[in-house]
This record gives C-alpha cells, sequence and structure tokens, in this order.
C-alpha cells in the first residue's frame, strides 16, 4: 500500500478496536509503604493503541515508521486529532492538545496510549486533565523527555504504573538499516505493553556504586522532575529505585539539579539510583565547571549507601530502552556487574 493511502486509512476513521477491557491488577509484590500501585492490564493482539501529541507536534507522514511497527506487533492504532496539528512548537492549541488527550483516557476502547514526541507542552494541560475514567480502568500511557510531567503525575497522584520508552519520533523508516541496541530498544516497548520480561544491556562501569535494593521505580528526565518540585505531579521516591537522565545542559546546571533533589529529600531514601545517559553542553571557554556527571552524583549521595549505575541505557539515545515506572524491580552491584530486572 502506498504511503498516502496507508496514512489515509488511519486518518480516515478509527480502526477496529478491541471491546474487551481488562481491569488493571495489583501484583503481591507491588506495594510500597501499605499502598499498592496499579499495573494496567497487558495488551493482546487486536488491542488498540493510541497516539496523540500533548506536547510537541508531529506530522502524519512522521509517525509512519511507528505506525508501522506498532502494527506489526499485531496491535491496532487510533490516530489523534492532534497529530499533524501545529500551534507554533506545539501540536496544537493547548484545548486541542487537552481535548485529544483526554479522549484517549477516557475511551474504553483504548488499550495504550503511546505519546508522539516530547519538547514542550504537558505542563500546562496536566493540571486540566478528568483521570475519573482513567483511573476505573487505567491503561498504559508511553513516553519520556516531557512525558515525565505524566509520569510524575501518576506516581504522586494515583500509583498507577507507565512506561518510559522511545516516541513515534524514535522509531526509524527502516529497520534493517539501524543498530541492533536502537531496534532492540524499540522492540523492549513491544515487551513491556505485553508482559515479557526485559533484558537491559548495562555494561559495568568503573564509577558504579556496589550493593543491592528492591524498589518500585520512579524517574525520568532531571530537569523536568525538578521543575514539579513542589506541585501536585511532585514525583516521589522515597523507598524506590530512582532512574536520571537530561540532554543539553551545562554540568553547573546538572550539578544544581542534583542539589535540588537533595534538598527536597528524592536521593535520601532511595533503594538505588540509574544514571541514564546526560547529553552535556561543552563548558563555556574560561568558565569551566571543573566536576564531570560522575563527581556530580557522587558528591550528593556519598552518605547514602544504595547502589548507584552509570549508563545506564535511557535517555535522549538510541539505546533507550522502556522503563515500567510504578513497578517493582531489583538492581544489584557488585564489583563486577550489573543486574536490574522486574520482580514477577
Amino acid at each position: 500500500m502506498k504511503r498516502k493511502s496507508f496514512l489515509g486509512s488511519l486518518l480516515g476513521g478509527p480502526l477496529l478496536a478491541s471491546a474487551n477491557f481488562k481491569s488493571s491488577h495489583i501484583e503481591d509484590n507491588n506495594i510500597l509503604d501499605g499502598i499498592p500501585w496499579r499495573i494496567p492490564s497487558y495488551l493482546k493482539a487486536g488491542d488498540t493503541v493510541g497516539i496523540t501529541c500533548p506536547a510537541g507536534f508531529m506530522t502524519p507522514e512522521e509517525i509512519l515508521p511507528a505506525v508501522q511497527t506498532i502494527k506489526s506487533w499485531g496491535f491496532n492504532l487510533r490516530i489523534g486529532r492532534t497529530v499533524g496539528a501545529r500551534d507554533f512548537i506545539f501540536g496544537g492549541t493547548d484545548a486541542e492538545r487537552l481535548a485529544d488527550l483526554q479522549q484517549m483516557l477516557d475511551d474504553p476502547s483504548i488499550q495504550a496510549i503511546m505519546c508522539a514526541r516530547g519538547g514542550y507542552g504537558c505542563v500546562r494541560i496536566i493540571d486540566q486533565l478528568d483521570w475519573k475514567k482513567f483511573i476505573e480502568r487505567p491503561k498504559w500511557i508511553i513516553g519520556f523527555s516531557d512525558i515525565t510531567v505524566i509520569h510524575a503525575q501518576l506516581n504522586h497522584q494515583f500509583h498507577i504504573a507507565s512506561i518510559h520508552s522511545k516516541m513515534c519520533n524514535s522509531f526509524p523508516e527502516v529497520s534493517e538499516q539501524i543498530e541492533k541496541g536502537q531496534w532492540e530498544s524499540i522492540l523492549s516497548i513491544e515487551a513491556a505493553l505485553t508482559g515479557k520480561r526485559i533484558e537491559y544491556p548495562i555494561v559495568y562501569d568503573e564509577g558504579n556504586r556496589s550493593g543491592f535494593g528492591q524498589g518500585i521505580l520512579a524517574g525520568g528526565n532531571l530537569k523536568t522532575i525538578e521543575t514539579l518540585a513542589g506541585s501536585a505531579s511532585d514525583l516521589r521516591t522515597e523507598g524506590m529505585i530512582l532512574f536520571l537522565e537530561d540532554t543539553g545542559e551545562y554540568l553547573y546546571s546538572i550539578d544544581r539539579m542534583f542539589y535540588n533533589l537533595k534538598r527536597t529529600g528524592k536521593l535520601e531514601n532511595l533503594k538505588g539510583l540509574l544514571i541514564g545517559a546526560f547529553r552535556v553542553k561543552p563548558d563555556d571557554p574560561g568558565d569551566e565547571f571543573g566536576k564531570s556527571v560522575y563527581n556530580i552524583v557522587l558528591e550528593q549521595v556519598a552518605e547514602y549507601k544504595y547502589p548507584v549505575c552509570f549508563n545506564f541505557p535511557v535517555g535522549h539515545v538510541k539505546t533507550n530502552y522502556a522503563l515500567k515506572c510504578g513497578v517493582k524491580h531489583e538492581l544489584n552491584i557488585d564489583s563486577v556487574s550489573v543486574s536490574f530486572k522486574e520482580i514477577t
């Protein structure tokens, strides 16, 4: 089928969706401080994934590689009205993005929602969303970067799991030409959606700190987490394994953000810390900061005893693996290796 014809078939009307809804569940071990964390039902062939733009804009043509890949997994697609909409840097106006995401949250025939891309915009609509129907029938919300706002909202307000992963703008057009790690990280989204175990390719780093910890997973983009402090979406981290990543920041800014985490208590009672990719802006000549990301992190957690893993495969990089926020995991670091896995 030609690209335009294929696209037209998607945008011309909703695809046939599975009418059966399986309620979310609580695993026996997915409890923190007596509070159960709900896990949306895993998807099966014929279930429907919605695509929407709650932040930055994407064209219908740009989402095609993602659409084709998701369909190859056996899922149906529902393309939101914000795909192709644009209001300067946004995927439509605030009102349009709010309405599109709200419709997908409420629609029982949609079992998962993939955000097309990050950028900026979720914080402009997060407080206007009505979560009532979503709480009754939770579904997987997928994305990272600016989508950290939504993950944090589910963490702080509702204790519902979600998937931190690549989005439509990270799917390659021709899968045969991409690197193995990049493709495997895309396949990890399918694994997360269907309840399969994800094998994380963690390369041991000499900067790691050994230890063992079990906890519900939380985290995302460091800058976004900093901006949410004190709000209704303030990320909860106590008793959890925290993962962090960021891009386009100076080292002094990263240092300042880690001070924010420490001063707001987010580093104090962790069960483990995963440091993903940090794509750092080079210091301006004559204004060198003098510390690396390793120095910054280890300085802020020096008084704590939990394990710390550097170079975890998450962030604004090709090997950005899916992580299930709100689900219990185990981190084990010794002098030569790292093990990180979901506890089932």
